[in-house]
């Protein structure tokens, strides 16, 4: 008689503790593991009722395929419901990495708006260039781009871009970087449409640190 080893065989189905899991330690794309993201996808309602009681909640975008899990809203000023304490904890963010996370998204929107792939891949010379024309011009260009190269790798630390490994393409012998579509949500639609009047007010503190340095200088 022939033996059914089926139920035997196939690998044990995901449960929730493991999606919990893995939502608690970071950011989940679903390129990273498709069967946990089938998974995800399923069992959703339940991620989303259980994390609720740790006052948190999920963002999920099956579109870009990411989830992560964020802190729901505080109570209003006037609201007298308890102020839970904050499990995910907030990041304040320099001016420099606000400056590259901010010209990243544009990068992202353009680079949507073109169509194609949908993968954006910059060099490590690309992403110094969108952020130098930005700075004011100094005597040490070592300095500036150390600078530079401090402030990308912690983007790549915050998650919002991912270091590729070397290839033989046309980026061969130089780092290169692919854009997190996750900064679409961190950065939304609504602080894009302010970018211009945002930049301006960039470029307005950057001359004033300017002009500080050079009456140090004199």
């Amino acid at each position: 008689m022939k033996q059914d080893f089926t139920s035997a065989t196939a690998a044990p189905q995901p449960d929730l503790s493991w999606l919990l899991t893995g939502l608690l330690k970071g950011v989940q794309y679903r390129e990273q593991d498709e069967r946990q993201w089938a998974a995800l996808l399923n069992l959703q309602a339940r991620v989303r009722d259980y994390v609720a009681v740790l006052n948190l909640e999920l963002v999920l975008d099956e579109g870009e395929g990411y989830a992560f899990l964020r802190s729901r809203l505080e109570p209003a000023e006037d609201d007298p419901s308890p102020r839970l304490p904050r499990l995910v904890a907030r990041r304040p963010l320099s001016f420099s990495v606000s400056l590259l996370l901010a010209l990243l998204r544009k990068k992202l929107a353009e680079f949507d708006a073109c169509g194609g792939d949908t993968r954006l891949v910059l060099s490590r010379d690309e992403i110094v260039e969108l952020v130098r024309v930005f700075l004011p011009d100094g005597p040490n260009e070592a300095k500036l781009i150390d600078q530079i190269e401090t402030t990308l790798n912690k983007v790549v630390e915050l998650g919002f871009l991912h270091k590729l490994k070397p290839t033989s393409g046309g980026m061969a012998g130089q780092a290169s970087y692919e854009v997190r579509r996750i900064l679409k949500a961190f950065v939304d639609a609504q602080w894009l449409a302010e970018f211009d009047a945002r930049l301006a007010a960039y470029q307005s503190v950057l001359s004033g640190a300017a002009l500080a340095r050079e009456v140090r200088d004199e």
